[in-house]
């Protein structure tokens, strides 16, 4: 007997990857690495001399397999819809199983980091001469899944550990986050089994759990002082609707009030598959933020 919750997920996710990739107007590179590249689409149509900048971090557990071009229709929707877009690629796991998985491993410590660290720091200057229709002052940072978790980290970077090498001395310069889907709470999401413990892997496995969950994990980075906004599908088997409400209910906790909208009907694909209508949803909200 088939799962209809299983049967829908992978139905999303055919129609959400169904999308060709769409070429950036432009490309800049944050560094030597091959990964550290961010791709431009400059708002569409008739639009005011500058627009809100949206900055995009790609999903897909960390792993190396899934890099930005997933990610490039949802990129250029936005830009449709009159932001201008940049669109981060930063380094993640081995294509090869190690750390006693079974899989591709998630992410790189520390080289996932910093490469979000040194492209945000970057982007002013990148976007002078790849995209000068952007507006930093007004900056929205979105991301899908793991993308959505490194999307509320790059947010959060002023309340990082003392010491550590990715913190800023004061709030980045954001209008907001509209994090999609985001594994915002790393010990939710490990109860929970999510993306075959990509939270673990990420950190570098159960060993360095402890010393660097408080570097990483968004749900211990609170308040920020950020606006931010979940958006998340109520029926999502990827990660499930808990993380996102567990992120919400710690920050509410540290006395920050994270907005959270539950789309009905929808799993974990459809917040970034153009043709559907939780696409226009997360639009909104991060028009909200931006204009």
């Amino acid at each position: 007997m088939t799962d209809p919750a299983v049967e829908r997920d992978a139905a999303e996710a055919a129609a959400a990857f169904a999308h060709p990739p769409v070429a950036p107007d432009a490309s800049a590179a944050y560094g030597e690495h091959p990964d550290q590249v961010v791709d431009f689409y400059a708002p569409r149509g008739d639009s005011v001399a500058t627009a809100p900048l949206v900055v995009v971090l790609h999903g897909g557990a960390w792993r190396a397999p899934y890099d930005r071009r997933h990610i490039t229709p949802f990129a250029d929707f936005l830009a449709r819809r009159g932001f201008a877009v940049a669109n981060i690629e930063y380094r993640r796991g081995s294509s090869l199983p190690h750390q006693g998985s079974e899989g591709p491993v998630a992410g790189r410590w520390p080289e996932t980091f910093d490469d979000v660290a040194a492209a945000m720091d970057a982007l002013p200057d990148l976007l002078a001469s790849a995209l000068p229709a952007a507006d930093p002052r007004r900056t929205v940072v979105t991301g899908h899944s793991a993308g959505g978790h490194l999307a509320l980290w790059a947010a959060a970077r002023h309340v990082l550990p003392a010491g550590s090498p990715w913190r800023l001395p004061s709030p980045p310069l954001l209008r907001g986050v509209v994090a999609l889907a985001p594994i915002a709470d790393f010990e939710v999401a490990e109860q929970l089994g999510v993306c075959g413990g990509a939270s673990s892997q990420l950190l570098g496995g159960p060993a360095h759990w402890d010393a660097r969950r408080p570097s990483a994990d968004p749900a211990s980075l609170l308040p920020t002082g950020i606006a931010t906004t979940v958006v998340q599908g109520r029926e999502d088997i990827v990660v499930p609707p808990a993380v996102a409400e567990s992120y919400a209910a710690a920050a509410a906790k540290a006395g920050e009030m994270v907005g959270l909208t539950l789309v009905e009907g929808v799993g974990h694909f459809p917040l970034i598959d153009p043709a559907a209508d939780a696409c226009a949803v997360v639009a909104e909200e991060i028009s909200q933020l931006a204009w």
